[in-house]
C-alpha cells in the first residue's frame, strides 16, 4: 500500500507569546486574544432580581410580575433580560448553577460569541450572580392596606367538622385554584376568600360548583359613584353553600322524594361526594345521585356523622357477587361489638366505660347486610351505625316501619391494630399559607383549616387524622389530592410525637369527662403473645403515589418554614 503524505499544516509564532498557532487575521492564539480584546464588556456579572414573597412572583421588566419555578426556563428568561449588553453578542448558551435555596442567590453560566477581527469569533463562558431583593407586587401592596380587595367568596358548610374543608384546600391545590387569591381567613364555619378583581372570584365560584354540590347568591354594596362620568366602584360578594351532608354519613331521605328516586329506601349511606350526592342501600345496592338544585328544592339533614360511627367485629360474611354495583358487593354479615367476647385476664383497663353486661347487647350478635363483601373478611373490624341503641330526631326516620329498620348499618373497614402502632406516614400534604403577616403563597404548616385556634383547636387535629385516614384507606379519595414525600426528619419527629400522645384508649360509648390529677400508675406487662398482629391488608399509599419535596418550591428562609406535624 502506498503511503500518501498528509497536507502540510503551516504554523506562526503568536505576536506575543510566541505560541506556534494556525494563521489568522490577528496572529494571536487564543490565550493572548482573549487578553487583549474582552468580549464580555458592558455585560455586568452582578445584577438583581425583584420577587415577592406573598404571591411568589418575580418581577419581569418592565413591569410584569411572573410566577417562575427555581431554575425553570421562565426564571432563566427573567435573569437574561436583567442584562443591557447582552443584544450586542450572541448567546450559545445559558444556564443555573445550583446554590443553596436560603442564600438569596442565583448564578447563571453563559457562553457568548462575537467577532471581534475580521472573520475571527471568539467564544467565552462567565457566570453572573443574581440577588434576590423581597418586595411587593402591586396586589399585595393593596392587601396591606385596608378595604382594598373587590371581590369576597364566602364559603360556607353547617356541619360539626372541618374534614369537608381540609379536602376542599386539597383540591384547590390540585388545580391551581388558588393563584388569584390575595388572602384567605377562616371563620367559624368557613373560610372566605379575598379577591382584588370580580373575574377571579366568579371563577372560584365556578371551581366551588364544579367539585361540591353548592347555592349560591350574589350581593353588591356601592363604595363611591361619579354621576359625571357615570361610573360606580362596587364590593361584591358571593355567598356560597356546601350541602351539610359528608361522605360515610347516614342520611333519611323524605319519603315523597325517595318515591321520586326510583323509589330507593330512605334509609341510605353517602358513598360519594363530588358535584352531586351519590347515596346507596346497602340492602338492595341501589343508588340515588342527587344533585345541588334538586337537593336545596327539599333539603335534609343526616342521622349520623362519622363520629358516631361504632367498632364491630366481623364474624362471618357470605358475599353474592352476582349483585354488585362497581366496587361494592352485597354479602349477608353477622358482627358483634368490638371486643365482645374479648377476655379481660383480670387487668381492669376501661375503668370508666359502661358496664355492658349488665345491659346484655354486649355478646349480642347482628345479622345485617353490607354492601363491603369484596373486603370484609371474617375477624375484620368494621365502622358502622348500630342503629337500634340510638336515638335520632328525625320526623322522617320515625315514619319509617320497623321491619324496614335494620340493627347495624356498616360503612367502611378499619384497622384498629394498626392504629395502635407508632409508625408515622412516610407521606405529608400542602397547605395554602395565605394569611396576613405570612410569607409565600404555599408551604409545609397547617394551612387555612385550624389556625383560629381556642377550645376547637383539639376537635380540628382530630379532624386533620381522620381525613388522613381516609386518604390512606381510599384509592379513589386520593386521586384528586397531590401527597408528598416527608423527610426522613419529618418522619422521626413524627414517631416521637405519636409516643407522646398515645395515652388512654377511648372506649365506646364513653362519656367526655374533665380530667382528672394524675395518679400513681401501676405498669403492667403484657405478654407477647397477647399482642395483636397488625393487618395485612392494611392500604399503604406506595411510593409511586408520592411527588417529591415542595421544600424548593420556595425562596423563603428556611427558618421561617414551619415543618407539618403528622398526627
Amino acid at each position: 500500500m502506498e503511503f500518501v503524505p498528509s497536507e502540510p499544516v503551516h504554523r506562526v509564532l503568536c505576536a506575543d507569546c510566541g505560541t506556534p498557532i494556525v494563521p489568522n487575521s490577528a496572529n494571536l492564539c487564543v490565550a493572548c486574544l482573549r487578553n487583549t480584546v474582552d468580549i464580555t464588556e458592558g455585560i455586568p456579572k452582578q445584577a438583581s432580581i425583584s420577587f415577592c414573597r406573598n404571591c411568589e412572583r418575580f418581577l419581569s421588566p418592565p413591569q410584569t410580575w411572573t410566577i417562575a419555578k427555581p431554575e425553570s426556563s421562565e426564571l432563566l428568561s427573567i435573569c437574561l433580560k436583567k442584562l443591557k449588553g447582552l443584544p450586542k453578542v450572541r448567546l450559545t448558551d445559558a444556564h443555573f448553577i445550583w446554590t443553596e435555596p436560603h442564600s438569596k442567590r442565583l448564578k447563571v453560566s453563559i457562553t457568548i460569541q462575537k467577532e471581534v477581527l475580521t472573520n475571527t469569533i471568539l467564544e467565552q463562558t462567565f457566570e453572573i450572580e443574581y440577588l434576590v431583593q423581597y418586595g411587593q407586587c402591586p396586589d399585595c401592596a393593596k392587601l396591606a392596606a385596608k378595604n382594598t380587595w373587590k371581590a369576597l367568596v364566602q364559603v360556607r358548610q353547617k356541619v360539626p367538622h372541618k374534614r369537608t374543608f381540609l379536602y376542599l384546600e386539597q383540591l384547590i391545590l390540585k388545580h391551581n385554584a388558588q393563584k388569584d387569591t390575595i388572602s384567605v381567613k377562616e371563620v367559624r364555619d368557613g373560610l372566605d376568600f379575598f379577591y382584588s378583581s370580580r373575574s377571579h372570584a366568579l371563577k372560584m365560584v365556578e371551581f366551588l360548583s364544579s367539585v361540591v354540590p353548592v347555592r349560591s347568591k350574589a350581593s353588591e354594596q356601592l363604595l363611591s359613584s361619579d354621576t359625571h362620568t357615570n361610573t360606580a366602584n362596587f364590593k361584591y360578594t358571593y355567598s356560597v353553600e356546601i350541602v351539610p351532608i359528608c361522605k360515610d354519613d347516614l342520611v333519611c331521605i323524605p319519603l315523597k322524594q325517595a318515591r321520586a328516586m326510583s323509589n330507593i329506601n330512605p334509609l341510605t349511606v353517602c358513598v360519594r361526594v363530588g358535584n352531586s350526592i351519590q347515596l346507596l342501600d346497602p340492602a338492595t345496592m341501589q343508588s340515588a345521585d342527587i344533585t345541588s338544585p334538586s337537593y336545596w328544592r327539599t333539603p335534609f339533614d343526616t342521622l349520623a356523622t362519622v363520629t358516631d360511627l361504632v367498632e364491630f367485629t366481623v364474624l362471618d360474611v357470605d358475599p353474592d357477587f352476582s349483585k354488585s354495583r362497581g366496587k361494592f358487593v352485597m354479602a349477608d354479615a353477622q358482627v358483634a361489638l368490638a371486643g365482645a367476647f374479648r377476655s379481660s385476664g383480670g387487668i381492669q383497663e376501661d375503668d370508666g366505660a359502661m358496664d355492658y353486661e349488665s345491659s346484655g347487647i354486649t355478646n349480642q350478635i347482628y345479622h345485617t347486610r353490607t354492601h363491603l363483601g369484596a373486603i370484609l373478611q371474617p375477624g375484620d373490624t368494621a365502622l358502622g351505625y348500630h342503629v337500634t341503641n340510638s336515638n335520632y330526631n328525625s320526623d322522617d326516620f320515625a315514619t319509617l316501619p320497623q321491619g324496614r329498620i335494620p340493627d347495624v348499618i356498616l360503612v367502611k373497614k378499619t384497622y384498629p391494630n394498626r392504629r395502635k402502632k407508632s409508625k408515622a406516614r412516610n407521606w405529608k400534604l400542602r397547605s395554602i399559607a395565605k394569611e396576613a403577616g405570612e410569607e409565600g403563597e404555599t408551604g409545609g404548616s397547617r394551612g387555612i383549616v385550624g389556625r383560629m385556634g381556642g377550645r376547637d383547636q383539639k376537635k380540628v387535629e382530630e379532624d386533620y387524622e381522620l381525613f388522613l385516614r381516609d386518604l390512606e384507606e381510599d384509592p379513589e379519595l386520593r386521586q384528586g389530592v397531590n401527597l408528598y414525600k416527608a423527610l426522613d426528619s419529618d418522619v422521626k419527629m413524627a414517631v416521637e410525637g405519636a409516643k407522646e400522645r398515645r395515652g388512654k384508649r377511648r372506649v365506646q360509648y364513653a362519656m367526655d369527662v374533665d380530667e382528672a390529677p394524675q395518679e400513681e400508675i401501676i405498669p403492667v406487662t403484657i405478654p407477647q403473645e397477647e399482642e395483636e398482629e397488625e393487618e395485612a391488608d392494611f392500604p399503604d399509599v406506595k411510593i409511586d403515589e408520592l411527588l417529591e419535596g415542595f421544600d424548593e418550591l420556595t425562596l423563603g428562609t428556611a427558618e421561617g418554614i414551619e415543618e407539618e406535624e403528622t398526627v
